[in-house]
């Protein structure tokens, strides 16, 4: 996990997210995990797992994010000192104590249960004002 905590202007400041971002042109949302994992990392991730995807309406500048949730297992290299923030391994059954974005709570959850989830997370301030959660019953 990160903990945003070295960039101006940030607004993930002070919580704690997975490690991703924006696609580039022409990239697949595989090709963009990858990277960002690396680019935050320095670890080479392999066989990302895609495990859900989430909608924040207007989350940030009049924007709507879409955010595609990966599970990893499998990885090789060593971690670096990431320009975003703090990296720390978080064992499974202590990430929600970490100070999170309000709508991680449930996702995170889901992602433990092993099933495909879709969501949709509408932020006013910064504060979540109302969710939805959608689980799909497939095994992985």
């Amino acid at each position: 996990m990160l903990l945003r905590n070295k960039k101006k202007n940030d607004i993930h400041q002070g919580k704690w997210n997975g490690l991703g971002g924006k696609l580039s042109d022409g990239e697949s949302p595989e090709e963009c995990v990858v990277r960002e994992v690396f680019e935050e990392s320095g670890l080479t991730i392999t066989e990302p797992s895609l495990r859900g995807i989430l909608t924040f309406p207007n989350f940030s500048k009049g924007e709507d994010w879409y955010v595609f949730v990966y599970a990893v297992n499998r990885f090789r290299g060593s971690l670096i000192e990431s320009n975003e923030g703090h990296l720390e391994w978080i064992d499974n059954d202590k990430l929600l104590d970490l100070n999170l974005w309000q709508g991680d709570y449930y996702f995170l959850q889901a992602l433990n249960e092993g099933t495909f989830f879709s969501g949709k997370f509408l932020y006013k301030n910064k504060m979540l004002i109302e969710h939805q959660m959608v689980m799909h019953h497939a095994v992985f």
